[in-house]
């Protein structure tokens, strides 16, 4: 997902990117356990503060959609109810095995789609 700051905008900048990131996993377009860059690239490659990212990026912690664990880095967190949220980190592990393996993602769709009894 591309991230943009409109320096015209009368949103602030942090604002803007906290909105995005927001959209993008209302969306889809960021998934539980996709990576953010970290505040120094993001504030580079947007032309920005590393203060104002990391603002935004504090913002979005508190409110639980993204989380940080270290010197890892920062990711997309889990969402919704606790059985919901162990799903997701279940397949993000998952997702994060097959790519281990080497299997490409429609074979291991095949895979979850055979454990879960689904006949296509």
């Amino acid at each position: 997902m591309q991230l943009v700051i409109d320096p015209h905008s009368p949103t602030p900048p942090f604002e803007q990117l906290r909105g995005q990131v927001i959209e993008g996993v209302r969306t889809g377009a960021l998934a539980p356990g996709d990576k953010l860059p970290t505040v120094r690239r993001l504030a580079e490659d947007l032309g920005l503060a590393a203060n104002t990212v990391a603002r935004a990026y504090r913002e979005l912690e508190q409110d639980e959609v993204i989380e940080t664990r270290g010197r890892l880095g920062s990711f997309i967190a889990a969402t919704g109810d606790a059985t919901h949220q162990q799903a997701q980190r279940a397949a993000v592990a998952y997702a994060e095995r097959m790519r281990a393996l080497g299997l490409p993602p429609e074979e291991a769709l095949q895979i979850v789609r055979a454990a879960l009894g689904i006949r296509s």
